[in-house]
């Protein structure tokens, strides 16, 4: 499939790989690091190609000034609104259910989809429980038993598509949240960060945001880009504080337009 990429300048639509495989053939976007310039005097940090930082750095976004919508179809915030710099081209669902630590695995999971990694695809639900997609791909569907304890039971045909990872997801978003999610993960020292690593406080409610992308300067300064979804289920969106999308990391904490600063011993990554 031929995904078209505007680029900034160009009339033309550019020719892209298929590393995004919810976008339909036509979709016109523009990808995250063309839209945004690292910080004056700054310069994107070097990443693995094919790398989940390097995937997020080519996320695909809406026009400039579209606003951000729930999984209804309602305005959360308009397209002008100071504390969202972008927002990327992601389907939402017709179900509250893709929130902020279920948008982070939901990209998670798309990356490693397109990457030929679905093996790796699993996600925990708590009580020491994970939801693999390579058994829900074999026909098996999980039933949550006594002490929320899963088993598997052969209940549909093979399906390794995109439909069904999409339909898997949903599943996982159910039941997983950010407290399974912070009770999965290690912290990761903070020298140590990098694009894909997230920051997540557990709880009812809890928040996470992850991290798109990472500069810095020859002094070593740092700055990021932070993206979310939220409550209720809404379109994924890059983060900017007044306008600006960079979030500096040389503090004690990260603060959040949507959440009350996040402390470094919040950063976690998955496996």
């Amino acid at each position: 499939m031929i995904l078209a990429f505007v680029i900034p300048g160009h009339a033309t639509p550019a020719r892209a790989d298929d590393h995004y495989r919810w976008l339909t053939a036509d979709a016109h976007i523009e990808r995250l690091d063309d839209r945004i310039s690292p910080p004056r005097g700054a310069h994107r940090v070097a990443v693995a190609p094919g790398s989940f930082a390097a995937w997020l750095r080519g996320l695909p976004l809406r026009a400039p000034g579209t606003p951000v919508r729930s999984y209804r179809g309602d305005v959360l915030h308009d397209g002008n609104d100071r504390r969202i710099a972008a927002v990327v081209e992601l389907d939402v669902g017709a179900r509250d259910l893709q929130q902020c630590a279920d948008a982070i695995m939901r990209l998670d999971a798309e990356w490693r989809y397109a990457a030929g990694k679905s093996d790796e695809i699993a996600y925990p639900l708590g009580h020491r429980q994970q939801l693999a997609w390579k058994r829900w791909a074999a026909g098996q569907r999980p039933h949550v038993g006594d002490r929320d304890q899963v088993s598997w039971v052969a209940r549909a045909r093979p399906d390794d598509s995109h439909q069904a990872l999409r339909a898997y997801l949903d599943v996982v978003f159910t039941w997983a949240g950010t407290a399974s999610l912070a009770d999965a993960t290690r912290p990761v020292p903070r020298a140590e960060l990098r694009a894909g690593d997230f920051f997540i406080v557990g709880g009812h409610p809890g928040h996470a945001v992850l991290v798109l992308d990472v500069a810095e300067d020859d002094r070593g300064h740092r700055w990021a880009l932070i993206g979310q979804s939220f409550m209720p289920a809404q379109d994924f969106q890059v983060l900017a504080h007044d306008g600006d999308p960079w979030f500096s990391l040389d503090g004690d904490t990260v603060a959040t337009p949507f959440w009350p600063a996040f402390s470094w011993s919040a950063l976690r990554r998955l496996p």
